[in-house]
């Protein structure tokens, strides 16, 4: 029955990973809150737009934000799931959220802003260690709060790394040539953005998911780069010219970067060079694996994402 689905609060819910985490809770039927900033539809007609569909799909919009602690308490008080998908600037402001939970007292899980790599697996540099680093100490600070929670490990999001055949900058496929990180041959985790809101909202009250990490690892979307052009070139009809740029290079390019190209570049690296989305087995102690717990879900496979591209 619908009304015994958990009630979830979304802050963060207008960017990117927020808005298919919004609308999956609610097409899931669960009651849905988005907490949003009073004004922030008068202010950015993008986000206006996001939130009439919010409200179309019955999602019921809390003004405030997570500076105002009373605020906070009261709109967590009212719901028993809390989910963060705050952009990468807000990440360090989480203990807010952590502290507003604590008081509520009520919450039966937290999931902090994550949905990207296992950051307790990672060698990153550079931006995305800066990132990753200020996540893990989300982490700890959540277990030593003995806070229920769960940390959702997505990978990359099929939107953001497949338009580019896996190439770190343009937002469409290439045409004549393509630049490799590293040999191409590390093995890199792609998930359809609606198939992670899916996913993730199939474990949100699951017992078997409690305190632990979810991975999202679709059998049918890991491929290394050198895989997934061949596919494209088969699709395509094209060969295209591969150019591999050796790690040490990699590295230089990511310090020479301007700032705004820092964090796309060092991110791709832990993936495209260092393998970290599949470089670790999932601990059975504290992972589980989406596809093998919820294997009635049919996920987008990266071979019909890429049709799409066509």
């Amino acid at each position: 029955m619908a009304s015994e689905k958990s009630r979830i609060l979304i802050i963060g819910g207008t960017g990117f990973v927020g808005q298919f985490i919004v609308k999956a809770s609610a097409r899931a039927g669960h009651p849905t809150f988005a907490l949003v900033r009073e004004g922030s539809a008068a202010s950015d007609p993008a986000k206006a737009k996001v939130l009439e569909e919010f409200k179309e799909a019955g999602v019921k919009l809390v003004y405030g934000d997570y500076h105002d602690h009373e605020g906070l308490v009261k709109a967590i008080k009212d719901v028993d799931v809390v989910i963060s998908t705050v952009g990468h600037d807000q990440l360090v402001d989480q203990p807010k959220i952590i502290a507003a939970i604590k008081e509520a007292g009520n919450v039966k899980r937290f999931l902090p802003a994550e949905f990207g790599n296992d950051v307790d697996n990672v060698h990153a540099v550079d931006a995305a260690k800066e990132i990753f680093d200020t996540k893990v100490q989300i982490r700890r600070t959540i277990e030593s709060e003995n806070i229920p929670h769960m940390f959702v490990v997505a990978n990359f999001t099929a939107g953001y790394f497949l338009p580019s055949i896996g190439e770190a900058g343009p937002w469409s496929p290439p045409t004549e040539k393509v630049i490799i990180m590293g040999d191409g041959n590390a093995k890199v985790i792609f998930n359809y953005e609606e198939d992670i809101g899916t996913f993730t909202m199939k474990a949100i009250d699951d017992p078997r998911t409690l305190n632990k990490t979810l991975y999202i690892r679709p059998p049918e979307n890991i491929y290394s780069q050198n895989e997934l052009i061949s596919l494209w070139e088969k699709k395509t009809g094209k060969k295209l010219e591969r150019i591999y740029v050796p790690e040490p290079e990699v590295l230089k390019q990511i310090q020479e970067a301007p700032k705004h190209r820092k964090l796309p570049l060092s991110i791709h690296h832990t993936a495209f060079v260092k393998g970290d989305h599949t470089n670790f087995e999932i601990n059975p102690e504290t992972g589980v694996e989406a596809t093998e717990l919820y294997p009635d879900v049919k996920y987008i496979t990266v071979d019909e994402y890429l049709d799409r591209l066509l």
